[in-house]
């Protein structure tokens, strides 16, 4: 006989794989008439029993989620989604740390102090030399690991989540030009919350690519790093526009919108600059509404910690789990999400 499949499961039940996936690894999300559908039909396929197995010999799994302080309210949303999905997955624990994120020597020490103690671990970390041989010994001791939100390279972890940055930063230039219109000659600023992040490099480099291809009568006047503080970056957008009054847009890849968006309220110039920034958070979709920021380029904290947590917990329990990167999309105030 043939092994049934999850797949075959899902179409004599009627609903879809993912469907199926959640019942019978008990992560909810579907109502009770679907459960019993659903167990009925693995039942009647000769399925159930090797599910009841699994699920007897259920590896417990610590995860521990380790993310950079500051005013980001990209990283709050993902501290939130951790609270509310982590709790869906049966015999999980997931802690959350916030440290000092732009210290390698803390964020590197908190990694080594974590050996043992864990089966996996997510970071949102600085791409740094001390860190990379942290993350290095961390998984030589067997401990699971993830990059989200900024990849970290020559380490051997199970994957990065989140989405492509450069992609993103040639998308930003591409708006930036086409909102400022063709043939447009002006000055352009991009803030970054630090480049020690890859991610931040490969946005920069991606938004300066395009701006000189496609659009060579836009200059990048002004770099800015504001290590994810609010206040700072308000501070700063200040000081820019005093020294170019003629700017015509901002970009910013990293955390500080919403000061940046305080300093352009401040000078009257909040209608008049194209502010291109990252990421549907509340307060940005505020600054959408109100015309402040023209569009945001948004990642989906939501899927980026359901992936993680996927990754890291069937990776402990030696299940397979593909990956699946979350999708990079365009908000306007036009296109707000209802949720």
């Amino acid at each position: 006989m043939p092994r049934v499949t999850l797949s075959d499961i899902a179409r004599e039940s009627g609903v879809s794989l993912a469907t199926v996936d959640r019942v019978l690894n008990a992560r909810g999300g579907a109502s009770k008439r679907t459960q019993a559908i659903v167990q009925a039909v693995a039942a009647r396929l000769g399925y159930l029993p090797e599910v009841e197995r699994q699920e007897q010999a259920l590896v417990p799994v610590r995860l521990m989620f380790l993310f950079p302080l500051g005013t980001n309210a990209f990283v709050r949303d993902l501290q939130d989604q951790i609270r509310l999905q982590a709790p869906q997955f049966a015999e999980v624990e997931a802690q959350i740390e916030t440290i000092a994120g732009f210290d390698p020597a803390v964020m590197a020490a908190r990694l080594k102090a974590l050996e043992g103690r864990v089966d996996g671990v997510g970071v949102l970390a600085l791409d740094h030399p001390l860190v990379r041989e942290a993350l290095r010994s961390l998984v030589a001791a067997g401990t699971h690991v993830v990059t989200i939100g900024s990849d970290i390279l020559q380490v051997p972890h199970l994957g990065y989540i989140g989405i492509d940055d450069a992609q993103a930063g040639r998308l930003a230039g591409y708006m930036v030009g086409r909102l400022l219109g063709r043939g447009a000659r002006g000055k352009v600023a991009f803030f970054a919350g630090s480049l020690a992040y890859r991610g931040h490099q490969e946005r920069e480099i991606g938004f300066r690519q395009v701006l000189t291809q496609d659009f060579p009568g836009l200059e990048i006047v002004e770099c800015r790093e504001v290590q994810e503080n609010r206040d700072r970056a308000k501070a700063e957008l200040i000081a820019l526009v005093e020294r170019h009054p003629d700017l015509a847009a901002v970009y910013s890849a990293g955390g500080g919108t919403a000061g940046i968006a305080a300093g352009l309220v401040a000078r009257s110039h909040d209608q008049e600059i194209v502010f291109i920034a990252h990421d549907l958070t509340g307060s940005n979709k505020a600054l959408l509404l109100n015309g402040t920021l023209d569009a945001v380029i948004d990642q989906n904290a939501r899927v980026e910690i359901r992936e993680a947590l996927n990754t890291l917990i069937n990776a402990t329990r030696q299940h397979p789990y593909r990956m699946v990167p979350p999708r990079l999309q365009i908000i306007f105030k036009e296109n707000l999400p209802g949720d």
